[in-house]
């Protein structure tokens, strides 16, 4: 199979001298409605035209059918979260040649005067906010956004706005090159507030950095009612991180979040990685939700009721599991989580009762992990806590 693929803006293109040849090499072409009505007087008579639309299954089967080059005109770079992309996925094997146009980020820079140099360009068109997430923890200085009509700029505002991050301004581009063309420079509060055109996109420029210590005062957190020394202690906290090895693992299991601080904590530390947290008080759903939004962590995965109780299947499994409660039921809980465990699973516990630590010991053994670490540390006045390290045997 032959693809040519042809980036094209918002208005009829001025194609050069090689697209002109793609186009006379076929009669089949293929894009959405807005690019044949663009370039439709182009086309040689007669041709076919295959929309791009869903399902895609249909798409591809239209295409499977010809046997001649099919060109496609696609909106901007199609290299850039485009369907170039697409096409290497579906067909790795065919010949692809892309000849792109500006995207619509590089054109909303170039119309708001933007120093581009440190552009990190995430999309939430028909995703999750999790490539936004990363970036507003890792407070890149300009983010590009690539929007859709429920991520829109009002929702991203708001979304930064709840979770502390308005040390940035936003720009935002309607309807790029078309006849509704409009640029906004606002601040997030403005933008929260305001109906766009639904064809636009985003640019996030930061102002000031937001400082976060390294390691969060623990009356920092909001905590349970009348139990505030119910958390995991900062210094506690921190060799936990190490020992769960949170800048190297892609998903982390924290079952009995409490307060969330672990988890929290953790996503800091490594904004890519994935957060499954579970705990049984209902409670600390709320707390947990405050905690983020007061340290600027969106995308922790908050499951609540028994872990016992829980399809565990629905999650990724874990590379690490902190284990900040169980009720009593260590060797259940052991046996619940064995399933979902990998080779390289780690699970870490802080433990204060000898029985825990026993217990902790006699479930690693019954799964076929053994102890790698073991460290005793007390803080003030308090008892001595055991940060114990688990990895599989062989």
């Amino acid at each position: 199979m032959t693809f040519y693929i042809i980036g094209i803006g918002n208005k009829t293109p001025q194609l050069t001298s090689e697209q002109l040849e793609y186009i006379a090499s076929t009669t089949v072409f293929s894009g959405g409605k807005r690019h044949y009505e663009l370039v439709k007087d182009r086309l040689p008579q007669p041709h076919r035209w295959i929309f791009i639309t869903s399902p895609m299954s249909e798409v591809f089967d239209a295409y499977e059918k010809e046997d001649k080059p099919i060109v496609i005109f696609a909106s901007g770079n199609p290299l850039f979260y485009g369907f170039s992309n697409t096409l290497k996925n579906k067909y790795p094997g065919a010949t692809i040649t892309t000849t792109p146009y500006f995207s619509s980020i590089q054109l909303l820079a170039n119309a708001t005067n933007t120093n581009s140099n440190q552009l990190e360009t995430i999309s939430v068109h028909g995703r999750t906010w999790n490539a936004l997430d990363i970036a507003l923890i890792q407070q890149k200085e300009l983010i590009g956004v690539l929007t859709d009509t429920e991520k829109n700029p009002a929702t991203i505002a708001q979304r930064m706005l709840e979770y502390g991050y308005d040390n940035y301004e936003i720009s935002i581009g309607e309807d790029i090159e078309g006849t509704q063309e409009l640029f906004y420079e606002l601040t997030l509060s403005e933008a929260s507030e305001k109906t766009f055109y639904p064809l636009n996109c985003v640019l996030l420029k930061k102002k000031n950095h937001r400082s976060i210590d390294f390691g969060i005062t623990d009356t920092d957190f909001t905590g349970l009612p009348a139990r505030p020394k119910m958390i995991t202690k900062m210094p506690i906290r921190l060799t936990t991180l190490h020992f769960l090895e949170v800048l190297k693992i892609k998903t982390l299991w924290d079952i009995g979040f409490c307060t969330g601080s672990i988890s929290i904590e953790a996503k800091l530390k490594n904004a890519h990685l994935e957060v499954v947290a579970f705990e049984k008080r209902m409670e600390c759903e709320a707390i947990m939700t405050q905690n983020q939004k007061r340290f600027g962590v969106p995308g922790i995965q908050a499951v609540m009721g028994d872990f016992f109780e829980q399809d565990l299947t629905k999650y990724p499994k874990p590379d690490a599991i902190f284990i900040g409660g169980h009720g009593g039921r260590l060797a259940a809980l052991f046996q619940k989580i064995k399933p979902f465990l990998t080779p390289e699973t780690r699970i870490v516990i802080n433990a204060v009762q000898k029985d825990s630590i026993q217990e902790f010991k006699k479930g690693c053994a019954s799964i076929g992990y053994a102890i790698s670490e073991e460290t005793i540390m007390t803080i003030d006045t308090h008892n001595p806590i055991t940060i114990l390290k688990a990895h599989k045997l062989g």
